[in-house]
């Protein structure tokens, strides 16, 4: 199996580079302004995009992340609006994948799921919520549809856990960089470096940081140990702020120029 995501990351490795990883709910802030949001980004040097499935109760996610979760299910996004996310962003010629709890694809259909993710250009799907001890049903389905199944990993996992997570992950390895919820912050935890190292003794597969990351700054000392960098609170944020649709995707689009500079600029 060799998705976009794969071939992305064959090809920063001979960039000698990270890859940025960006992150927007499907539905925010509209329907039409996360397709206009994902050009943006697109336009603006990511090299990947993750789109978020809004669910009404995330365990993971930081306040920013959920207000924007709120405005999206407000809106009525279901999962149809995520697919049709997802086909913009591999569209836009960037690797794409959905970051979704695991209720909404129990509901929607596993294997159904993992079909609509395929036949939309996505490369994966990151499963924060679900357990490697009950995936065997979800690791059929991405199998027999050819995308990834992302875990995600805390500084908290022992590294027998770490192991077993590993061996069963494709596309990349996604660490959370610090224990408790996401959303942009002044710095990005130490544990972090700990976190890749320990994931890194495991697996060849490349390691992505999220959780955190909002400055250009910031992006080249995650991109100076992990193989991707994740930003999404920071994106949703100006987005949030904007005072017209305009504004926000400009101020997107700036933040991701600087956040491109910034993987580029560490190694």
């Amino acid at each position: 199996m060799s998705t976009s995501l794969d071939r992305l990351f064959e090809k920063v490795r001979t960039e000698n580079r990270a890859a940025l990883i960006a992150y927007i709910p499907a539905g925010f802030p509209s329907i039409e302004g996360c397709n206009k949001a994902i050009k943006a980004l697109a336009v603006a040097g990511v090299d990947a995009i993750e789109i978020g499935f809004p669910y009404s109760d995330p365990v993971m996610d930081g306040p920013t992340i959920q207000e924007a979760a709120d405005i999206s299910l407000k809106a009525g996004t279901g999962a149809h609006d995520v697919f049709a996310a997802l086909k913009t962003a591999s569209d836009c010629g960037v690797a794409s994948v959905v970051m979704t709890y695991w209720n909404p694809i129990e509901k929607f259909g596993v294997d159904k799921f993992a079909q609509y993710i395929s036949d939309n250009g996505g490369s994966g799907v990151i499963t924060p919520d679900l357990p490697i001890e009950e995936s065997t049903q979800w690791l059929v389905a991405t199998d027999k549809y050819d995308i990834n199944p992302i875990y995600v990993l805390a500084p908290s996992s022992s590294d027998e856990r770490i192991g077993k997570v590993t061996s069963k992950t494709g596309g990349f390895v996604y660490a959370a960089s610090v224990m408790g919820v996401t959303g942009a912050r002044t710095s990005v935890s130490v544990n972090a470096r700990d976190l890749v190292s320990r994931i890194r003794a495991t697996t060849s597969l490349p390691v992505a940081v999220g959780l955190g990351v909002s400055t250009r700054e910031q992006a080249c000392e995650v991109a100076g140990y992990a193989d991707g960098v994740i930003v999404g609170s920071a994106f949703i944020k100006l987005l949030l702020n904007a005072q017209s649709e305009s504004d926000g995707l400009h101020a997107i689009s700036e933040l991701a120029k600087a956040l491109a500079l910034g993987v580029r600029e560490s190694r």
